[in-house]
């Protein structure tokens, strides 16, 4: 991540580094110092490197950081030859505010059918007609396979779940290039722009199961004013729907959501916090008859586990203990949530209308 960027007489001072606590130095976008990682995610850095100034004259330069990841601040002295040029700290407000000027390393991607789909649509962006392509052929595929009724309900569905993301893009402004539907596959919100800390990571995710579950509550209130039937599917299915997402698998978005929590904690603790979390989860899971939920939990763990080592290595700037526990709250009765409506509509006795549960129990 870009931990500072600085103007010195017309010319630009940037630092990148890691929790890793590599750091790479540039000077006018020319690397020209770096330290490799060390294992410490705290402490202090020298950076040396020469320059010639107008006269022909070496001057050495100096640039001491004092870098602290939990709350994050970095504090900085920029010296060339003997005078001190630049001097102060700044935290994490500037850091979420600045934009990268290089390309980032992004982080290794799960391969699934969803990645290879939004490489495919990146590459056809351009034609706005493939959206309406796209939305065409999936109302027909699952009319085919269903009936114009259901195709209809469910990409409203994921249209919702979809526009959560493209909100919480905008939120962060980020330029959203739209929502594509995908036969089978679901749907995609897509944008052009770099996510740089890990609570953007956690809200574009998040918003989409966000989004559904409110859907989910406003059709349950549909259905207990009007009685109608087709509310209450629409409220079970659509809970299940988002329920999916929010499992801890990547690419989807409860595997982002659970690894930026964890990637943001630096200690064994914080790995251990988090597996205990994981075996409750599953715990539960098994003790409802939630077996598919309880078994994808042990694949998300395991997943998140094995990249764990790796965390530091991210440029994307990590949660502090308070995102850290707004993100998992968020996620835990978000989830909550949608299981409490589709337990609710399994209670009813009505066989179509318990399926969503059956699924879960399966």
């Amino acid at each position: 991540m870009e931990l500072l960027n600085l103007d010195c007489e017309d010319h630009s001072l940037r630092l990148e580094g890691s929790m890793a606590g590599w750091q790479l130095l540039y000077w006018n976008n020319t690397p020209v110092s770096r330290c490799d990682a060390a294992g410490d995610f705290d402490g202090v850095s020298e950076h040396h490197f020469e320059l010639q100034n107008q006269q022909g004259e070496t001057l050495l330069c100096r640039l001491e950081t004092e870098v602290q990841w939990d709350p994050v601040n970095i504090a900085y002295r920029f010296y060339m030859g003997e005078k001190l040029i630049s001097s102060g700290e700044h935290g994490r407000e500037i850091m979420e505010k600045q934009v990268p000027q290089g390309p980032i390393r992004q982080e290794k991607r799960a391969f699934s059918i969803i990645g290879l789909g939004a490489l495919g649509l990146k590459l056809l962006k351009s034609a706005k007609i493939i959206k309406v392509v796209m939305a065409g052929a999936s109302l027909a595929a699952y009319s085919w396979f269903f009936s114009l009724p259901f195709a209809l309900a469910l990409i409203f569905c994921l249209v919702v779940h979809e526009y959560g993301h493209i909100r919480a893009m905008k939120h962060f402004g980020m330029k959203t290039k739209g929502i594509y539907l995908i036969p089978f596959v679901g749907g995609l919100a897509l944008s052009d722009a770099r996510i740089n800390t890990r609570w953007q990571d956690v809200c574009i995710s998040m918003m989409g199961p966000f989004f559904g579950f409110g859907l989910s509550l406003l059709s349950l209130v549909a259905y207990w004013v009007t009685g109608s039937m087709f509310f209450a599917g629409l409220s079970a299915f659509n809970a299940l729907l988002n329920l999916f997402n929010l499992l801890p698998i990547l690419p989807l978005d409860g595997g982002h959501i659970l690894k930026s929590i964890a990637f943001s904690m630096n200690s064994l603790l914080g790995l251990l916090l988090c597996g205990a979390a994981a075996a409750g989860g599953i715990w539960l899971s098994y003790e409802f008859g939630l077996a598919l939920l309880g078994f994808l939990l042990i694949i998300g763990s395991v997943e998140v586990f094995f990249e764990w080592r790796g965390r530091h290595h991210s440029l994307l700037l990590p949660l502090d203990r308070y995102g850290q526990i707004i993100s998992a709250l968020w996620y835990i009765l978000t989830v909550a949530g949608l299981i409490a409506i589709i337990w609710y509509f399994h209670g009813m006795g009505d066989a179509l209308l318990g399926l969503p549960l059956k699924i879960l129990q399966s």
